[in-house]
């Protein structure tokens, strides 16, 4: 049995896959990366939800219904001073999820076995538009500063911006974001991914499914690495300790963060973009970052040769998004607002198929029956 169940075929899907040794991925039958660079973020949304490309006015009906529901339920607003003031990491991802439930509690949202595809489809509408907004204002609460209400005027990835800062982004930051946004909306059955979909083959309500993937990608192996690749940097601090740093790391057997992933044997195509994102914005980071990526591309073939370790996505997502005034703690959250469009796509399809996923275990303890000793 593969270790991490991985290469092991868990389901059909139509909605994405991942090639690791071509270094591509697509959702359904468009390039991501072409995508990102081409179409708005509402496009790729609509594509994952509603199976098409938008044309023009399919794009701006699908914005305006989608605005509609980035407001925050009165009753749940109510509850996110106490809620921010509880979470003691300062990471909102660690309170949305409660946030997220009472949500789905105040919708009146109900279980996937006993709704139909058009009403699971508005509350898959619901979750990603929500999500944002209580992201940001989880975060502006727990640095006692007030929420910014969503505004119906902008488009998802400027709006993001908008109740992050309480200013409306410039062009430049937008657009990096917006593809940063877009690529990783969906990236095949990876574990916050599969989490949501094992939920959804339960038939439990879709906010269920989507705090379950929450819960998955809040663990540092999965979601939580663009901050920590950034604080890599922070660590070398300067060029003449990059190579005596990486080695001893790397001798030490360290993971370092931003190397290396579980499906891509070449580069990510994620970072490749990003890279170019970066270097578009320029700076001294960016140039710092690249002398250290290929460093430790370098030492790592030499000490480590087989292995094939590439930057991935988290390298320079933590850089783009340092360059475009976000926190590090929003990292990670940044990441959820966009990968809960594909989580609500694949719960949506996954919801079609009646068969719980049940998958067996070998076990290896003590050959059984054993006499039980008396007490």
């Amino acid at each position: 049995m593969p270790r991490g169940l991985a290469g092991v075929l868990a389901a059909e899907t139509e909605l994405s896959d991942v090639r690791g040794r071509e270094g591509f991925y697509h959702y359904r039958q468009y390039s991501a990366i072409e995508l990102a660079r081409k179409r708005t973020f509402e496009d790729v949304w609509h594509l994952m939800i509603l199976g098409e490309l938008p044309d023009p006015d399919q794009r701006v009906a699908f914005q305006q219904r989608t605005s509609a529901l980035r407001a925050i339920p009165d009753s749940v607003r109510s509850l996110l001073p106490a809620l921010a003031e509880a979470g003691a990491s300062g990471n909102p991802l660690d309170e949305v999820r409660t946030a997220l439930s009472l949500a789905g509690a105040a919708r009146g949202v109900r279980p996937l076995y006993d709704t139909g595809r058009e009403q699971r489809i508005e509350d898959a509408l619901f979750a990603s538009a929500l999500v944002p907004t209580i992201l940001t204002a989880l975060h502006r609460l727990g640095r006692g500063q007030a929420p910014i209400e969503p505004r119906d005027d902008l488009p998802h990835a400027a709006n993001y911006l908008y109740m992050l800062t309480g200013e409306e982004p410039a062009r430049a930051p937008t657009s990096a974001i917006e593809k940063y946004l877009i690529s990783t909306v969906d990236h095949g059955f990876n574990a916050s991914t599969f989490t949501a979909r094992v939920i959804a083959s339960t038939g439990a309500d879709l906010m269920a499914c989507v705090v379950g993937a929450l819960g998955a990608l809040s663990g540092p192996l999965h979601g939580g690495a663009p901050s920590r690749a950034l604080d890599t940097l922070d660590e070398i601090g300067t060029p003449d300790r990059i190579d005596p740093w990486i080695r001893q790391h790397v001798l030490s057997g360290d993971r370092i963060m931003g190397f290396g992933h579980p499906v891509y044997r070449t580069e990510d195509p994620r970072s490749r973009m990003l890279k170019g994102i970066a270097q578009d914005l320029g700076g001294d980071l960016v140039d710092f970052a690249v002398q250290v990526e290929r460093r430790v591309v370098e030492i790592l073939a030499e000490l480590k040769p087989g292995r094939e370790l590439h930057t991935n996505v988290e390298f320079f997502a933590g850089v783009v998004m340092e360059l475009c005034g976000l926190p590090r703690t929003m990292f990670t959250p940044t990441f959820a607002s966009a990968r809960v469009v594909g989580w609500t796509a694949n719960i949506l399809e996954q919801a079609e198929d009646s068969k719980i996923i049940r998958p067996s275990a070998r076990y290896v303890g003590p050959p059984p029956p054993q006499p039980v000793p008396s007490a």
